[in-house]
């Protein structure tokens, strides 16, 4: 990877675990604190409050995603981390339920994630974009893990709407991190948006395979982790407050495993073995708890595969979304992945909370293994992304830039061209495979 390229990983990683950091610190002490506010008396509002900020997020990460393609992922960004952090700190203000409730409804309106992700693939290589990708999902793990240790020190010290606070800084210094770390993203065409193009994406069968599958992947951890930490307690007698020692040194151990597979994919062009595999492991997983519901020692292994699985996916979904979206409409693909994604989330706690209750822990993980078999089905019909690499093409002065970014998308190969008509570079990405650089460079003369 080049400097730049590692600047870009690390720097959007921080704009997601900082991020991520804010609202994970919330989930041990939300429902203890909001129970004491005036209106707290109704469980059923406090649990859409808890769940308002999900909810708002579906609904805009497809506006943010296309917003992005339009007016640049830096603005776009910052907008969506200024509305996080208004509603972050108007979550500290709240006096009673109701208020709390719309607070966390404004929290989701910056939904920033397809943004980010987007981002990220305008500023890598495809050869290591998923090595880039596995560091921005890994930290949402490492944050989750993190946070149940220092909450209940946090809590103790500055109270829930200090945690708010600190979350609205947090989202602050993310804005910081975009507009003053972040690079820069190479010049791009202005982009048209249309319904038929964002119908095409949103239809295309190869993106609809990955888009079930994050769907899948979340509603299948959100299920599982309503069973799973009472189960971890009554096969060890681990008091709630310590479940922290198991779930740190797995995130840490199964983010070290998940490195090799990454790399294969990438060094040797063999991600779709690697993706497969990883679904496979998945049901491994789910297989593991089933049969291993009873024995603590069982429950972490199975653990530790999961996660494991679940780090690789997580990388390898949003870096195939990225190679196989058209590169105008890179946002909007990653913002309806990012919607699947948050739909997953909630029919994950729905189905989770309502099987483990009529019909016992154990079905939970028997729907996970479902419809991880039916994932890996679809999976393994997926056609493997053609790798494109990155080319640059001074453009001789005699050349009219007005219809040369036409001509060159008309080549064959070559999937994306930006010209700089300050510096008179063409950036182009272009499948070796079937491309002809003696034809691009008699067009930039």
């Amino acid at each position: 990877m080049t400097r730049l390229e590692i600047r870009a990983a690390f720097s959007l990683a921080s704009i997601y675990a900082l991020r991520m950091l804010g609202l994970f610190l919330v989930l041990p002490v939300f429902t203890l604190h909001v129970s004491q506010m005036p209106g707290g008396e109704s469980l059923m509002l406090v649990g859409i409050a808890f769940g308002a900020y999900g909810i708002t997020q579906a609904f805009f990460h497809i506006p943010f995603g296309m917003a992005s393609d339009r007016y640049g992922r830096k603005p776009i960004i910052a907008l969506g981390l200024s509305l996080f952090a208004l509603g972050s700190f108007m979550a500290a203000w709240a006096p009673t339920v109701n208020w709390l409730l719309f607070a966390r409804a404004l929290q989701g309106t910056g939904a920033v994630s397809a943004a980010v992700l987007a981002f990220a693939a305008d500023l890598t290589r495809e050869q290591h974009r998923t090595k880039v990708m596995a560091l921005i999902g890994s930290s949402i793990g490492l944050m989750f893990a993190f946070s149940l240790a220092v909450a209940p020190v946090i809590d103790a010290a500055i109270g829930l709407s200090g945690i708010f606070a600190l979350t609205g800084g947090l989202a602050i210094a993310g804005i910081l991190v975009v507009t003053r770390l972040v690079p820069n993203p190479p010049p791009s065409e202005p982009v048209k948006q249309t319904w038929a193009g964002f119908q095409a994406v949103l239809l295309n069968p190869q993106l609809m395979r990955l888009n079930f599958g994050i769907l899948s992947l979340h509603l299948v951890m959100t299920a599982m982790f309503v069973v799973l930490p009472a189960a971890l307690i009554d096969t060890s007698n681990l008091p709630e407050a310590s479940l922290w020692k198991v779930y740190l040194p797995v995130v840490l151990v199964s983010f070290v495993l998940m490195l090799p597979p990454i790399f294969v994919a990438e060094r040797h062009g063999r991600l779709k073995p690697v993706f497969v595999g990883a679904i496979g492991l998945l049901s491994l997983a789910q297989l593991g708890f089933y049969f291993g519901l009873g024995n603590f020692t069982a429950l972490v292994a199975t653990l530790l595969l999961f996660f494991v699985a679940f780090n690789i996916l997580e990388a390898s979904l949003p870096s195939l979304v990225s190679r196989i979206a058209p590169p105008q409409a890179k946002g909007a693909a990653m913002g309806i992945y990012n919607t699947t994604q948050s739909l997953g989330l909630a029919f994950g706690g729905i189905l989770g909370g309502t099987l483990a209750q009529h019909f016992g822990p154990s079905s939970v993980f028997l729907l996970g293994l479902v419809l991880v078999v039916a994932w890996l089905a679809i999976a393994a019909s997926m056609q493997p992304p053609i790798m494109a690499v990155s080319r640059e093409f001074p453009v001789q002065p005699q050349v009219e830039l007005a219809t040369l970014r036409e001509r060159l998308l008309a080549l064959p190969g070559v999937r994306e061209v930006r010209i700089d008509a300050e510096t008179r570079i063409a950036y182009l990405k272009v499948q070796l495979v079937n491309w002809e650089e003696d034809r691009v460079r008699q067009l930039v003369g």
